[in-house]
């Protein structure tokens, strides 16, 4: 009809309307979401839960003595006597969630925040534990959280990706390398996209070498070609993904560096921020702050940011959280990287009017031991931890579930990965049972066959 009318302009609209739709390869939203866009902070090494948001006062009572339950293997098996916390847990906010001096800015948003504290992970090593907290598998070749929310809604930028990792200072991917951020077997333009967010040139090579008609021109040639390949191969959507990807490379030579330009931001936001801090960790981690609300203002559907190593106590770049020795020093130090640009986030968000459909997720690969490692360091459990939920149709100022007296296994309201992304994808408007992919003559999705949303939690 459209192409009859009006001698075909209509067709010629649509055909325009369609080539810079946004949308998902899946389907429209399930239901009314709340959130539109994910921040993933993630912690990688393992942050201790028992000395950060689950305050347990019979750690200090039992300190030096051995532990009076049985004790699950570790990753290690080097285990030590009871060890209470270094760090004073106090109560913040009109809700009174208890937070550990760790984290006094983020504590100024506890607020805001809804607290997780009876997490649990199957797996006990960082790099099973990394696959296992972005895809909802151990192991490698399971597309990550942000390639399946961007599968299902695409993103609302036509000029830059779904799915972007942020990096800065000396940030690497965690353990599992670049694997984690991968779109697994659902085409390709939905991968992570990593952005260095102190660089020059932010992505490697976004730069094209000649003047931009130039190689548009380039591209639109290539792009007759491409399109009869396509058509000669049946439509596959790996060939239609490449080609996608082309594209956005070649909006992204523009987007980027103007994204990354933060030099119109005020002082007033650096300073909360901390992006001129003399610490020079801080520094990069409120970069990638700052940064994770441009994006969101921009349309990317999901962020993820990384950690910095500090080369401190057993932590290395790829798990920086993790200390075996010497935590109170690792541990302080890392919280300080991250303290203040987190909580000016959740601040800055709110401010500019984006919270209520930003949802951020805060969470590491497990949590830690309440007996030590060696005298002074704490090994890996996974048996209960914390995580915690904010902006995006979440409650503020709630903590669901528990771990018993001693911080080491969940008795209360048990969750697991599966819920937590399936919590996610529901407020993003999707049904995590629908949200699937056919591959090898079966229907994946992100939640496996488990998951169920935490609606305890839900505004």
């Amino acid at each position: 009809m459209l192409r009859d009318c009006s001698a075909g302009f209509g067709s010629l609209a649509l055909a325009s309307l369609m080539q810079s739709e946004t949308r998902g390869s899946f389907t429209a939203t399930h239901h009314p979401a709340k959130a539109k866009h994910v921040i993933f902070l993630y912690m990688s090494g393992g942050v201790s839960h028992v000395d950060s948001f689950d305050p347990k006062p019979k750690l200090k009572e039992l300190h030096g003595k051995s532990m009076p339950v049985s004790v699950e293997r570790t990753q290690f098996n080097n285990n030590g006597s009871v060890m209470a916390s270094p760090f004073q847990f106090q109560p913040w906010g009109e809700s009174g969630i208890s937070i550990s001096s760790m984290f006094p800015q983020v504590g100024g948003v506890a607020d805001e925040l809804a607290v997780v504290r009876s997490m649990t992970s199957p797996v006990n090593e960082h790099a099973q534990g990394n696959f296992f907290m972005h895809s909802g598998f151990p192991f490698m070749g399971h597309p990550s959280a942000g390639a399946w929310c961007s599968y299902g809604l695409g993103s609302e930028s036509e000029n830059l990706p779904a799915y972007v990792v942020l990096q800065s200072g000396n940030a690497v991917p965690p353990h599992g390398g670049v694997a984690l951020f991968s779109n697994g077997f659902l085409p390709a333009q939905h991968q992570g996209s990593i952005l260095k967010a102190d660089q020059q040139e932010a992505i490697r090579n976004i730069r094209g070498s000649d003047a931009l008609e130039t190689q548009r021109r380039r591209l639109d040639f290539v792009r007759q070609l491409d399109r009869k390949f396509l058509r000669a191969s049946s439509e596959d959507p790996q060939i239609e993904a490449a080609i996608k990807n082309y594209e956005t490379a070649f909006q992204m030579q523009t987007a980027v560096p103007e994204l990354c330009d933060i030099s119109e931001e005020s002082q007033e936001t650096r300073d909360l921020y901390g992006v001129d801090s003399p610490d020079a960790a801080m520094a990069a981690y409120a970069r990638q702050c700052l940064l994770a609300r441009r994006l969101v203002q921009s349309g990317v559907r999901f962020i993820e940011l990384s950690c910095l190593t500090r080369g401190i106590g057993a932590g290395g770049a790829a798990n920086p959280w993790d200390q075996h020795s010497a935590l109170e020093k690792g541990h302080g130090q890392m919280a300080l990287q991250v303290d203040q640009p987190i909580a000016a986030l959740v601040k800055d968000l709110r401010r500019v009017g984006l919270l209520e459909d930003t949802l951020l997720v805060w969470a590491g690969e497990f949590g830690r031991t309440p007996f030590s490692q060696g005298s002074n360091g704490r090994d890996h459990n996974p048996f209960g931890f914390s995580v915690w939920l904010c902006g995006g149709g979440v409650k503020g100022g709630v903590i669901y579930g528990a771990t018993d007296e001693l911080g080491y296994h969940a008795v209360e309201d048990r969750c697991e990965v599966y819920d937590l992304w399936a919590t996610v994808l529901h407020l993003l408007g999707m049904n995590h049972h629908k949200l699937t992919y056919r591959y090898a003559g079966r229907d994946f999705r992100l939640t496996d066959v488990h998951g169920n949303v935490l609606r305890d939690i839900l505004a």
